[in-house]
Order: structure tokens, then C-alpha cells, then sequence
């Protein structure tokens, strides 16, 4: 019998293959690749350089930042790029602290230790600051600043502390003035904070005052327009409306001043200048700045946070009238504050911040309608040609009644 072959079932199923990459395009690594390659090494790279950039020409850096880089991004974008650079310069300060040792600040006059006598206004007890820090070198204790102006007297004290417990290499510069024997005088910028709403300033010290003689020093004032449209009165010339809520310095003719928190009060007859910059930072003794309602102003506009480790500035009023500058690295409102009330502020607020914009000169007079002049340290940058000669943004000037 012939044999029949038998059938064999036949599926209809796909084969499957063995599974091999060869021949088959990796999409997914090919992408990875390129992304790393064309977006985050550039970026990586734009990175590394802004820092180098903003280290070793902060100028350049904030003049690049300001008129090519926010055009271009915006504010907010611009706002949080600087927070991550001053607090990844704030870690890099933290992590080396321990290998560079932190030193003193370097002043260029003012040897003598001040002393308080009958020839002074100034209050000069030595500041002790709540930290575990070994005192640096003078420390807390007021020096006198000779001025040739006030030949015998101490008119101009400085001293620096650290007021953040953290930080053993954020120190803050201070200096007091005898305002029995100044007056206090403010200049709208040519460009802020007015400019935005076409009301340029003269962006210098008055003509008179540096014919004069008497002027003995200048230094950074407010936020600028973009950041804050913080008001200021100059003379009859209103440059911004004044907004409430808002820490607020005010000048008189006769030379008195007072810090406040503006809430629409009348701030009286005879105003020789009005500022404002952010909130108040001490009311009446009291640091205000952890106040709920003022988050959103610190730092920049857009932060809602105090942890922005930067350089600031600010002013402060003693109880007998004396004025306090302050300005220090890798600061916080709170900390500022801290070292302002420490120095004997009971009233104080902000000013510039930012390594660049935050600036005090003192001058000397050297004939007719010149000076010469020096920075309050060497870590601050000179603003003294821009003071006598044009300045964009606004400043105060501290002149011999």
C-alpha cells in the first residue's frame, strides 16, 4: 500500500524571529546623543562662562544682563538665572571657606580706633554679633574716618560684622555719619528710575555742592524701574508716584530725615526728596522683613524668597539721628537687617544689591571744584566719575552743612 503523507499543520501566525539589534536603528540613543551633544553640552558651556563672566567683569555682566539678556529672555527668566548663579557662587563660597581663610575687609584710610567723646555724635560701642565665629581683626570695633572737612573730629566711623550664622565669610561693612554735622541729598538717574516713563534725571551731584567743596561722599540708591516702580520725589520733580506699603526715606531742608513705612501718611512741609525701595526693613526697632505680605518683594519682584545670597545695601537711622550705610556679600534681607540693627538702626530699608550696583566713594576735596576719591573697601566698585560726572541710575550724596 502506498503510503500517504502525512500532513503537517502550517501556521498562520508570524514567525518569530530571534530579536538582534543589528540593523535596527536606536532611535531612542541617537536622540540622547544629539540632545547632549547640541542642547545640554551648549548650554552646559553658556553656563560655565556667564559664571566666569559675571566673576571676573561684574560690570560687563550687569550691563549684559540688563540690556541684552532680559530684553531677550524677560525679567523672570533673567531673575532666576541670577538666583541660581548667587547661590551656586554661595555654595562654591561655602565649600572653600574652610580652605581659604576669610579675612578682614580692606580699607583704604581710617586707622585710629574711634572713641566716643564730646567731640562726636556717634554712637561707637562695639558691636558683638550673635555667632561662633573667631573675631577677625577689628572686628565690630568702630575706626575712625579722618576727614579733611572735619579736621579734630570724628564725623565718619566704619566697622564690619557677619550677621549670618551660617556664613562665616558674609561680612557686612558699616559705616555711621554724623548727620549734626552733613546733610543728605538724593539724584535721580538719567535713565532710572524715571527714564521708563519719560522723566529722565540729572544723574549727578549739583553742580553747587561739588563747587562747593563740601561733599564728602556718594552712594547706590534703589532698585530700577523694571524691578520695582518704587517711588521718588526730588525737589518739585515727582520721577515715580510714591506706592504705600513700602519702606520710604525721606528728606528735609533742614537736613533731618526719617525712615518709614509709607501708608499714604503725610510726610509733612519742606521735602528736599523723597525714596522708596522695597519694604521696610526695621520699623521703630523691630525687623520687619519676615513679614507675610512682603515675601514677594525680596530678593527681585518674581522671587517670593529670602534665600537669594547676593551683595546688598541699606540705610539705616539711629535714635539720635545719625545715618548708617551698610553693604555686604552673599547677604539676605533678613541678614542685612540683622547687621543694621546691630550697628544701632531702628529704622532702616534696602537699597541696591547686586555685586556691580552696590557702591560707596568718599571724597576729599583737592582744589577748586575737584576731589579725590577712594571706595569704602576694595571689594566695592568705583562709582566716583560717575557721581561728579553723569550716572544712569539714582544715588545719594552726603555733603558738610
Amino acid at each position: 500500500m502506498e503510503e500517504v503523507p502525512q500532513k503537517i499543520p502550517v501556521s498562520t501566525d508570524p514567525i518569530e524571529m530571534p530579536k538582534s539589534d543589528k540593523g535596527k536603528t536606536n532611535w531612542s540613543r541617537i536622540f540622547k546623543s544629539k540632545l547632549i551633544r547640541w542642547i545640554v553640552l551648549p548650554l552646559l558651556i553658556i553656563f560655565i562662562a556667564l559664571i566666569l563672566f559675571l566673576k571676573l567683569d561684574t560690570g560687563a555682566a550687569a550691563v549684559f544682563t540688563d540690556n541684552v539678556l532680559r530684553p531677550i529672555i524677560g525679567s523672570r527668566n533673567v531673575i532666576y538665572l541670577e538666583k541660581i548663579f548667587f547661590n551656586s557662587s554661595d555654595t562654591f563660597d561655602r565649600l572653600t571657606s574652610d580652605i581659604h581663610p576669610v579675612s578682614a575687609p580692606k580699607f583704604d584710610s581710617g586707622t585710629a580706633v574711634a572713641t566716643n567723646t564730646a567731640k562726636n555724635n556717634l554712637d561707637l560701642k562695639p558691636i558683638v554679633m550673635d555667632n561662633k565665629f573667631k573675631p577677625l581683626s577689628g572686628e565690630g570695633i568702630w575706626k575712625d574716618y579722618p576727614l579733611a572737612l572735619f579736621p579734630g573730629k570724628e564725623a565718619m566711623a566704619y566697622t564690619f560684622v557677619r550677621s549670618d550664622p551660617q556664613r562665616s565669610y558674609s561680612i557686612t561693612t558699616l559705616v555711621q555719619m554724623d548727620m549734626s554735622q552733613m546733610k543728605l541729598g538724593s539724584v535721580a538717574g538719567t535713565q532710572q528710575p524715571g527714564g521708563p516713563v519719560g522723566k529722565p534725571g540729572p544723574g549727578v551731584v549739583p553742580r553747587d555742592i561739588i563747587n562747593s567743596g563740601r561733599l564728602i561722599a556718594a552712594f547706590d540708591g534703589g532698585f530700577q524701574y523694571k524691578d520695582g516702580q518704587f517711588g521718588m520725589i526730588v525737589g518739585n520733580t515727582t520721577y515715580l508716584p510714591l506706592e504705600k506699603n513700602l519702606g520710604t526715606l525721606v528728606g528735609y531742608n533742614d537736613g533731618s530725615l526719617k525712615i518709614i513705612n509709607y501708608t499714604g501718611q503725610n510726610l509733612g512741609n519742606d521735602i528736599a526728596f523723597v525714596r522708596q525701595n522695597c519694604p521696610i526693613l526695621i520699623e521703630n526697632g523691630k525687623v520687619e522683613v519676615t513679614q507675610p505680605q512682603n515675601r514677594k518683594f525680596w530678593g527681585r519682584l518674581v522671587t517670593g524668597t529670602f534665600d537669594i545670597y547676593t551683595w546688598r545695601s541699606g540705610l539705616g537711622l539711629t535714635a539720635n539721628g545719625n545715618l548708617i550705610f551698610a553693604v555686604g556679600n552673599n547677604l539676605t534681607p533678613i541678614t542685612l537687617a540683622d547687621a543694621l540693627k546691630a550697628a544701632g538702626a531702628v529704622n532702616a530699608i534696602q537699597l541696591d544689591i547686586n555685586p556691580f550696583w552696590v557702591r560707596f566713594n568718599i571724597f576729599e576735596p583737592a582744589g577748586p571744584g575737584k576731589y579725590t576719591s577712594t571706595t569704602l573697601n576694595k571689594e566695592l566698585t568705583d562709582g566716583s566719575k560717575e557721581y561728579l560726572n553723569g550716572y544712569t541710575k539714582d544715588f545719594f550724596y552726603v555733603y558738610k552743612k
